[in-house]
């Protein structure tokens, strides 16, 4: 990924938490040749060394990605800027977003309990708190023959990029500006970019 030095992420915390906050993710990696995504939840192991996932199985991607070196890209909120909100119109308009791209080589799981374990992992972390449902309380045979239809993995990861690209490369008073516009707009994207360039994401 290209990532100019102003928006690159360095910090590894924030790195995960964009992660972890963007869980839903797009997986890139060759099939028969050919480039092939499947977009697919992603969640970190125990020690945030391995991204675990499953593929449905009639999906091809999985069948010839073990130990392929493959991208995980993460993708956090975005929005278009306009130049209207600037001081002048003598220039020209950018998207800012966050982002972040996972490499790693794929090891396929083919232990059932593990798979099983994965999935209820994945449960957990989507359920409310004050959810009602759990996968342990569905019946044994419903959630076997439903697991046949999956091809657990996990990413062994070796590396991560973060960008930021938060309106870094203008002055503090045009960022100012575009904040305020920004935090005019209802929509979740416009609100969540407007947060993260008060807070100042970047590190």
């Amino acid at each position: 990924m290209y990532i100019p030095p102003y928006y690159k992420i360095t910090d590894e915390q924030t790195m995960h938490e964009i992660i972890q906050d963007n869980s839903f993710a797009t997986l890139f990696s060759q099939n028969q040749g050919m480039p092939h995504a499947t977009h697919l939840p992603l969640l970190f192991n125990e020690e945030k060394t391995h991204l675990c996932g499953h593929f449905a199985r009639p999906n091809p991607q999985w069948r010839d990605i073990e130990r392929q070196t493959v991208l995980a890209v993460f993708h956090g909120p975005h929005c278009y800027i306009s130049p209207s909100w600037y001081e002048t119109h003598q220039t020209v308009p950018t998207w800012n977003y966050v982002t972040a791209h996972v490499y790693g080589t794929v090891e396929l799981v083919h232990d059932e309990q593990e798979l099983r374990e994965s999935l209820r992992q994945l449960v957990d972390y989507y359920e409310a708190q004050d959810s009602g449902y759990k996968l342990d309380d569905v019946d044994e045979t419903y959630v076997a023959g439903l697991s046949k239809g999956v091809q657990g993995f996990r990413i062994a990861i070796t590396k991560i990029e973060a960008k930021a690209k938060l309106s870094q490369n203008h002055s503090e008073e045009r960022r100012g500006l575009v904040i305020n516009e920004l935090e005019k707009i209802s929509q979740t994207n416009e609100q969540q970019i407007a947060a993260l360039m008060r807070e100042g994401i970047h590190k």
